[in-house]
């Protein structure tokens, strides 16, 4: 039965330390301020990563996870701008002879593009870019139409003056209104509205639902030819991005002639490059929180071995009796330790209940979403009462060692 024996212990350490605390309330609220700071920082920053983790997740799934992207510039760009811009443009002429060659492709999508203004009726739209795309796209962007239809294949070949139209351009311009058959002006020139793609949401802050889409060729023969394209190439099997990455690599220098020597003059971009920057940057702002979360907690755990060493001294006569009357030192430092445990493990809890206040509050007020990750929460409160633990081995120590005789002259 020492099992216990030693529940009955620690539950009567537990009970002094409780009423200890509770007998100084404003000095126990004032201790654990700096708990509490330490790991609602912690756990604040870790529910807002968690949350935009989640929300870039969602957005970034609108880039196909088995879609590579050639283009004349990487989407990250690292060093000097003008060191891509003299790259030689992308052409359909290569898009063919990825189509032709690659073994890893499944589809083959080539797409350009241009600002224009979108009107119809009254009301007009700036700035709006049109995407042009030929009948593949459907296949390799899981081209989704919420009204009316996809481009035909006679459509795209003949160059018809077709039109789908993002969700937010329906709102905008035609608010309540069927679009479908409708006739807008791109540019000052007629396009018939034939479908409107289904919502997809923002990627960066940038709406994806605010582009209109026309044939690849309508584009060139109403707007010119002079315009670089980027190939969109949907690999067969997710599992063979790298090898497919590096066969299109390749294709497009045996397309452009290039010598061994010579770099590449155009970019393969990927889901995955979009992720590693993400992560990188949120790998910097979770060091960040953390060190400030971190230093809190230091701070406030020397806070609590002052105050603890204060208590030892106002209570000698009480340890004194104690120990008079047969309680052994491992008593006296479990009584000690539970009580610095429960100064930072209520700190701990308060952040984390204010933290859900807090996460609530930037999800329904801020367009940036936030939710705590259970893992915050169980570390949190456990790592604030190690920091009572550590801090109040010296506090518990110094206790468990103070002379009964001694203790019990102390007024």
């Amino acid at each position: 039965m020492k099992w216990l024996g030693a529940f009955i212990t620690f539950w009567e350490n537990f009970k002094i330390a409780f009423k200890s605390l509770a007998a100084n309330k404003m000095r126990t609220s004032l201790t654990t301020l700096g708990i509490v700071i330490g790991v609602l920082t912690i756990v604040s920053v870790a529910s807002i990563i968690s949350g935009l983790n989640k929300g870039f997740a969602e957005q970034i799934s609108n880039i196909g996870s088995n879609v590579l992207y050639i283009n004349k510039y990487p989407w990250i760009i690292m060093d000097d701008w003008y060191k891509y811009k003299n790259r030689p443009d992308i052409t359909l002429r290569e898009a063919s002879f990825i189509r032709e060659h690659s073994k890893y492709a499944e589809a083959v999508a080539p797409t350009s593009g241009r600002r224009s203004i979108v009107k119809y009726k009254d009301k007009i739209l700036e700035d709006i870019r049109v995407v042009g795309i030929v009948y593949e796209e459907k296949d390799v962007e899981n081209f989704e139409i919420d009204e009316g239809r996809f481009f035909s294949p006679i459509e795209v070949s003949r160059k018809r003056s077709v039109a789908i139209i993002g969700y937010e351009i329906k709102e905008r311009l035609f608010e309540d209104d069927d679009p479908i058959g409708k006739k807008i002006l791109i540019g000052g020139q007629k396009f018939v509205v034939v479908g409107v793609r289904s919502k997809r949401g923002n990627i960066f802050g940038q709406s994806l639902d605010i582009d209109v889409y026309v044939p690849l060729g309508t584009l060139y023969s109403k707007f010119g030819h002079r315009r670089s394209v980027g190939i969109q190439v949907k690999v067969k099997d997710p599992s063979l991005m790298e090898e497919a990455s590096e066969e299109l690599r390749f294709w497009m220098r045996v397309a452009r002639a290039l010598k061994p020597t010579e770099p590449d003059n155009f970019s393969i971009n990927r889901q995955e490059t979009l992720l590693k920057t993400y992560r990188d940057l949120t790998r910097g702002l979770y060091t960040a929180a953390f060190g400030i979360g971190a230093l809190s907690l230091i701070v406030g755990g020397i806070g609590i071995m002052n105050i603890m060493l204060v208590s030892v001294t106002e209570r000698k006569r009480e340890i004194g009796i104690r120990k008079a009357i047969g309680a052994k030192r491992s008593t006296i430092v479990l009584q000690f330790l539970i009580e610095s445990s429960m100064l930072c493990g209520v700190g701990g809890l308060i952040a984390v209940i204010l933290s859900f206040i807090v996460s609530m509050l930037i999800d329904k007020l801020t367009p940036f979403p936030a939710t705590v990750p259970l893992w915050s929460v169980v570390g949190g409160v456990i790592f604030s009462s190690l920091i009572g633990v550590f801090f109040g081995l010296y506090p518990a120590a110094k206790a468990s060692k103070l002379d009964p005789v001694e203790s019990l002259r102390y007024e």
